[in-house]
């Protein structure tokens, strides 16, 4: 848990939620907006993905 706690990657999809979700609050609800949240979703997909690849190739090095 502690690795996706502390990952750069993470918090980065957390400050871009968190940035998207004022946005959904405060700005106009258009096309762009659901395109916001779709690449958001992407991010933190990839983001996951890369902490677990990372995770998987230092126990398979220790």
């Amino acid at each position: 848990m502690r690795k996706f706690i502390f990952s750069s990657a993470m918090l980065g999809v957390v400050a871009g939620g968190w940035n998207i979700l004022q946005a959904t609050r405060r700005g106009p609800r258009d096309w762009r907006l659901v395109l916001m949240w779709i690449g958001w979703a992407l991010s933190a997909a990839v983001a996951i993905g890369t902490i677990v690849k990372d995770a998987d190739e230092r126990q398979i090095d220790s």
